[in-house]
C-alpha cells in the first residue's frame, strides 16, 4: 500500500484552519484555496483589500563579492541595472531555453541579493543556481527564515500603513524596502500577483500570526478579505502574469511566453542565452495569447485549441473573469495565428465551442494620481 505523503504547513496554518478555509495540496503545501468565496475574494482585492499567505514561496539568497555576476549568469533580465532596493521580474533557465521557473530578484546591496522563487521548484531552483556558482559567491537556502504575507488592493496602502512606520507611498512599484511592520523588522516589497497595487511583507515566522491578524484588523473598516489560492489564479489571470507548470516549464522559452522583455541578450553570457538568440532569429513557432469564450463554457487547462478544425494548440489557463463577467483563458497557438482577433474553438467535454483571441492584459487597473 502505497504510504501518503505529509504535507507541509505555513506558520499560518491554524490562523487559516480557524478562519474557515479550504485546504487544498499545492505542491506539497497544504494552503487555503478559498474562504468566504473565490468570487468575494477576488472582489475584494480588485475593490478593496485582500490578504494572502504566500509563505510556501521560497526564498534563496546570494551574496558575495561576485554575488552580482552569479545572480545575472543565472537569470534572464540585467542584474546589474538593478539599484539597491530595486525589485525585477526575471527567467532561471535550461541552456536549451526553457524555463527552470520565473522568480523575482531583489537588490539588498552590492554584494547581496534576495530571489523568491516558486514553491514547487525551491529546491530545484537552489541546486540549479548553485550548479551554476563557478564565482566568489555563497547561495543560502534561506524560505525557513522567512513568512510571505501579501497585502493586495487599492487600499492595501493605507491598510498596511498603519502598522508602519515606513513611508510607503515613497516605495515605487518593484522596488522594496527594509523597516519595521508592527513592531517586527521586515522586507516590505510593492510587487504582487493580482494586477492591483499591494505589497509583499517578508518577517519572521514568529512574528507572523501576530501581523496576520493585525493585518486583518488593520484593514476591517476597509472590507478587508482573507484570500485563497483560488482568487490569486483569477486575479493573475486577468492581469495576465504566468504560472509556472502553465504557461511556463522546462519546454517553453521567454519568447514563446511573450516574456522577451525579461530577456536581456545584450548583457552578455548567461545560461540559455546562446538558445535563445538562435531562437530570436530563426523566430518562434508558438506563442502565448489570450482568448475569450463566445460559445457556453469555460476552457480549462490542458484543453485541446482548434483552428478551422484541426488541433493547433492548447489552453493552459482558463478561468470565469470576476471582474469582466466573461470567461477568458491563455493558450498557445502557431506564431502567425497568435494575434487577436483569430476565431479558434476549445474543445470541452469532446465538443468544439467557439472562441476569439483577444488583446491582453484581460484587466488593467486605472492609474492613480
Amino acid at each position: 500500500m502505497a504510504q501518503s505523503v505529509s504535507l507541509k504547513r505555513t506558520p499560518l496554518y491554524a490562523a487559516h484552519v480557524s478562519l474557515g478555509a479550504r485546504m487544498v495540496d499545492f505542491g506539497g503545501w497544504e494552503m487555503p484555496v478559498q474562504y468566504s468565496g473565490i468570487v468575494d475574494e477576488h472582489l475584494a482585492v480588485r475593490l478593496a483589500v485582500g490578504l494572502f499567505d504566500v509563505s510556501h514561496m521560497g526564498e534563496i539568497e546570494i551574496r558575495g563579492p561576485e554575488a552580482a555576476h552569479l545572480a545575472d549568469y543565472v537569470t534572464t533580465n540585467a542584474v546589474s541595472k538593478l539599484e539597491i532596493g530595486q525589485a525585477q521580474y526575471s527567467g532561471l533557465l535550461y541552456e536549451h531555453g526553457g524555463f527552470v521557473d520565473d522568480i523575482l530578484v531583489h537588490k539588498v546591496a552590492e554584494d547581496h541579493f534576495f530571489l523568491c522563487v516558486n514553491a514547487a521548484n525551491q529546491e530545484k531552483d537552489f541546486a540549479h543556481i548553485c550548479a551554476a556558482n563557478r564565482f566568489n559567491a555563497q547561495v543560502e537556502f534561506a524560505g525557513d527564515r522567512y513568512v510571505q504575507i501579501a497585502v493586495q488592493g487599492p487600499l492595501a496602502l493605507r491598510t498596511l500603513q498603519k502598522l508602519t512606520t515606513v513611508d510607503l507611498p515613497s516605495i515605487r512599484y518593484y522596488w522594496f524596502t527594509d523597516g519595521t511592520v508592527s513592531g517586527a523588522h521586515a522586507r516590505i516589497a510593492r510587487t504582487g500577483y493580482t494586477g492591483e497595487d499591494g505589497f509583499e511583507v517578508y518577517v519572521a515566522p514568529a512574528a507572523s500570526l501576530r501581523i496576520w491578524n493585525e493585518l486583518l484588523e488593520a484593514g476591517r473598516e476597509f472590507g478587508i478579505k482573507p484570500c485563497g489560492l483560488g482568487a490569486r489564479n483569477t486575479l493573475r489571470l486577468e492581469a495576465k502574469m504566468a504560472l509556472y507548470g502553465h504557461e511556463i516549464h522546462a519546454s517553453i522559452t521567454p519568447y514563446e511566453a511573450d516574456l522577451g522583455w525579461i530577456v536581456k541578450l545584450e548583457k552578455g553570457e548567461f545560461i540559455g542565452r546562446a538558445a535563445l538568440s538562435r531562437q530570436k532569429q530563426q523566430g518562434v513557432r508558438r506563442k502565448l495569447v489570450g482568448f475569450e469564450m463566445r460559445g457556453r463554457g469555460i476552457g480549462r487547462d490542458g484543453y485541446e485549441v482548434k483552428l478551422r478544425g484541426s488541433p493547433a494548440g492548447w489552453v493552459t489557463s482558463g478561468s470565469p473573469a470576476p471582474s469582466l463577467n466573461r470567461n477568458i483563458g491563455l493558450c498557445y497557438l502557431p506564431a502567425a495565428e497568435a494575434r487577436p482577433g483569430a476565431k479558434i474553438e476549445v474543445v470541452i467535454r469532446h465538443q468544439p465551442v467557439d472562441a476569439e483571441t483577444v488583446a491582453t492584459p484581460f484587466y488593467k487597473r486605472a492609474k492613480t494620481a
